[in-house]
């Protein structure tokens, strides 16, 4: 499928070598993106239906304890929030505008409409009579997973709710997006903070120039106009800003991402985006926890940052959808991209940890890699499959062990540094975690 201005994004066929898909395959990825779209549009119900019990809340405490609360303006807060949800909703909309871009027909399938609880979460509303109670949200209170950084994550996902989500769907012809689900679109929110936005750049210069500047380095050799003839493959490449970087200084640039909800995301800030700062987007307020004050849950953020179709003309920029090992592992062959010694660099941040089988990730990098290529890497080691539900294999090695294992495979690793960084991190709360991340450039030597 071919993008019409910053970006090429393709869909990666399995290799012949490979088993072909079946057609129970086909329609459960069809059906998981149709679930993807469905989380998207059932944003704004499933937010405000949140949101709405802090309001219903309200008229359960004491009525002069309520009226402290109206006093500081927590009412108001509440009111605020809904409109900001309302706002995001709208952005996301404009993401989803167009799914069939991806090459799924979706006609069949339905996302469920908005519960009863909405009309009690509009800002419209009158919130000054308490709500009915209702079955339709159960609202507990719970801990983020302390690691909150969102890798993508073949399907299925480590704790089955993909295909808990499937199963549950079959017959129904609806689907009701779960906390999980929402969770992802939330992650997706702020990586666009991250990637797109003015406040992410502290994250991106922590983690995005060591990574350039060590590409630089390695071809300072080159003359800036000959970089159009090296090759450079970013893997797990999120919402597309490294990948997008690297193109702009020159170089042949492929990103590759699997989650539906980054390429969805990227495809539209890459080649839907017209001006900057043409998007506002609230990505704080899903939780009210740990926040110091009204900005830092209601602040909006302007995307993007930089104009997407700025590259210079002639750039090469291309992203890939599909899963890496599948698509840069397999045997080359007629039918397929060949990969095997085709890349000069690889650049991994935020990535390996993702693998089921470490061993099969590094060999696979180091397959594609021309002799003398760069392996350049920025991460922590939050292996995704640990503890999984779904009885997949997960080999978590430590740092040590991962850099000994990457020696064995055939790289020579030389500049080693820990680089302290956040992720995706909201600046303005209490709360913050801080990745001690581990930095290396690795050569092909054998």
């Amino acid at each position: 499928m071919q993008a019409v201005a910053a970006a090429t994004l393709r869909h990666e066929p399995r290799s012949s070598c490979e088993m072909p898909f079946t057609q129970e395959e086909i329609e459960e990825e069809r059906e998981h993106f149709a679930n993807v779209i469905a989380t998207f549009q059932q944003y704004a119900p499933y937010s405000l239906n949140a949101n709405n019990r802090r309001r219903k809340d309200i008229f359960i405490i004491p009525i002069e304890d309520r009226e402290l609360l109206e006093s500081i303006g927590y009412k108001q807060r509440i009111s605020a929030t809904d409109k900001a949800i309302l706002a995001n909703a709208e952005f996301l909309n404009k993401v989803i505008a167009n799914p069939e871009i991806f090459g799924h027909d979706l006609s069949e399938f339905e996302s469920e409409g908005p519960t009863e609880d909405v009309r009690s979460g509009d800002p419209h509303a009158h919130p000054e009579r308490p709500p009915q109670p209702s079955h339709g949200h159960a609202h507990g209170h719970s801990h983020p997973h302390p690691h909150p950084h969102p890798h993508p994550h073949p399907h299925p996902h480590p704790d089955g709710s993909h295909a808990q989500a499937s199963a549950g769907r079959k017959g129904k012809g609806k689907y009701r997006p779960t906390e999980h689900d929402m969770d992802k679109l939330r992650s997706t929110l702020k990586q666009l903070v991250r990637d797109w936005s003015e406040e992410g750049k502290e994250e991106r210069d922590l983690c995005y120039e060591p990574i350039k500047q060590a590409l630089l380095q390695h071809f300072s050799d080159i003359p800036e106009d000959e970089r159009r003839n090296f090759r450079v493959l970013v893997p797990g490449a999120g919402l597309g800003r490294l990948a997008w970087d690297v193109a702009k200084l020159g170089f042949v640039c492929q990103g590759n991402e699997f989650s539906h909800y980054m390429l969805l995301a990227s495809f539209y800030m890459l080649n839907r985006t017209e001006e900057v700062h043409q998007h506002t987007i609230y990505p704080y307020v899903h939780s009210f926890s740990n926040i110091v004050n009204h900005e830092g849950l209601l602040r909006p953020i302007k995307i993007p940052d930089v104009l997407p179709s700025s590259l210079p003309p002639g750039s090469d920029f291309s992203l890939v959808a599909g899963d890496f090992e599948e698509i840069y592992g397999a045997e080359d062959n007629e039918e397929t991209e060949p990969h095997a010694g085709q890349w000069d660099a690889v650049l991994t941040c935020f990535f390996i940890d993702t693998a089921k089988n470490i061993v099969n990730y590094l060999r696979v990098i180091h397959r594609i890699l021309a002799p003398g290529g760069v392996w350049i890497n920025l991460g922590p080691l939050l292996w995704h499959w640990e503890n999984n539900t779904t009885n997949d294999p997960s080999i978590e090695l430590t740092l040590e062990e991962v850099k000994a294992l990457a020696r064995k495979v055939g790289f020579e690793i030389s500049n080693e540094r820990t680089i302290d960084t956040t992720y995706t991190n909201n600046a303005q709360s209490m709360l913050g975690y801080v990745y001690h991340t581990a930095f290396w450039t690795a050569t092909k030597v054998i």
